[in-house]
């Protein structure tokens, strides 16, 4: 599976535990930066993963701040994105199973690198149900939420 991972300076960190782990589960992982503690601006980083996931690129993508909130907040501008920001693996579940989430965001100075790493394979292996949840779904588009 190919994801798209980011992150600012605060989640470089954490960012690194995400990809080693993902590089050792045989994902292809496309590191959109940041690649050294030199205070960047996260949308940058947002953007550029939101990008390969909406364009099919990367399958899933993966970013990291200091709350995860901003990256969450920046990465849900895309229309074709519905990023979450976990912290644990049940929230990882529930959000791939009936809201098909496609961007994990993830909070260094918020969670620890186990919990963060037990969400993300959650999420990874976790199956949108479909179903009634489609329905939901299809309503998160820019034309139905303007109706």
């Amino acid at each position: 599976m190919i994801i798209a991972i980011g992150s600012d300076h605060a989640g470089l960190p954490l960012k690194r535990a995400l990809l080693a782990a993902l590089e050792a589960g045989g994902h292809q992982v496309l590191d959109a930066g940041a690649f050294d503690e030199a205070s960047v601006d996260y949308p940058d980083y947002a953007h550029q993963v939101s990008a390969k996931v909406a364009s099919g690129e990367a399958r899933f993508g993966v970013l990291v701040c200091g709350s995860g909130i901003g990256m969450c907040i920046a990465a849900n501008r895309h229309a074709a994105i519905r990023a979450v920001n976990l912290h644990n693996s049940t929230e990882a579940r529930l959000t791939r199973q009936h809201n098909d989430a496609n961007v994990a965001c993830f909070g260094a100075r918020t969670l620890g690198a186990e919990v963060a790493l037990d969400a993300l394979a959650a999420f990874l292996a976790t199956e949108f149900e479909g179903g009634r949840h489609q329905r939901r779904i299809d309503k998160l588009s820019a034309e139905s939420a303007l109706a």
